[in-house]
């Protein structure tokens, strides 16, 4: 037990990180990229900051999860590894957008690094598909063996469904999204925050008698 405390912490300071990093990048960073090369250099900075950061936490619920429910445990690590992609995916066209647009050589850059940003963009839209089907596994890990609260478990499962969904209609019907964004997005921030909380602050909890006993019988069965 005191291993998986230890995980779950390390797990929790990973998932905050991912949070920062992602927030101040992606919100606040971003969207002066194209005023200076500086902004842009550390746009790229804080992606592969939520990369690095995003594989860590998928490893850390990888391990966390495995014993109890090993099913949610790979789908967690799974579709954070995806996430980790998409947002790799961006870093790299980022990286690509900047390289031409400070080559004085290049003829085409001034209009091949606006479109490698857009695409960039989409990326981190479509990729928020994976993010949103991270939360689902991980809202019924803590359902299912209540080692979490399981209000935090539903609201996970919640979330992520809203994100999921959310990244569907970005992509897809991007005028519509707009209205309905904030609010289908809530239940993901609010569990995720509980999540990040939890694993900090108490871990996990100790595995219940029926529990692991239910969890042998389906093993053995």
């Amino acid at each position: 037990m005191p291993s998986l405390i230890r995980t779950a912490r390390w797990t929790g300071g990973a998932y905050l990180a991912l949070a920062v990093l992602g927030g101040l990048g992606f919100l606040l960073v971003r969207p002066l990229a194209t005023e200076s090369p500086g902004y842009a250099q550390l746009g790229i900075a804080f992606e592969l900051g939520v990369v690095i950061t995003q594989s860590l936490a998928a490893v850390g619920f990888f391990a966390l999860f495995r014993e109890d429910r090993p099913v949610a445990a790979f789908a967690v690590a799974v579709f954070g590894m995806g996430n980790a992609l998409a947002v790799l995916g961006s870093a790299a066209l980022l990286t690509a957008a900047l390289a031409v647009s400070l080559d004085p050589s290049s003829a085409t850059g001034t209009n091949a690094a606006p479109l490698l940003r857009v695409v960039a963009d989409a990326f981190w839209t479509v990729g928020a598909v994976f993010f949103g089907l991270w939360l689902v596994p991980m809202g019924w890990f803590a359902v299912s063996t209540r080692r979490m609260p399981r209000i935090l478990g539903w609201i996970l499962v919640a979330g992520g469904v809203g994100y999921a969904l959310n990244a569907v209609l970005s992509a897809a019907l991007p005028g519509t999204a707009d209205a309905v964004a904030d609010l289908i997005v809530i239940p993901a921030t609010v569990g995720e925050l509980w999540m990040v909380g939890y694993l900090l602050i108490i871990g996990i909890r100790p595995v219940r008698t029926s529990t692991r006993a239910r969890v042998a019988h389906a093993v053995a069965g």
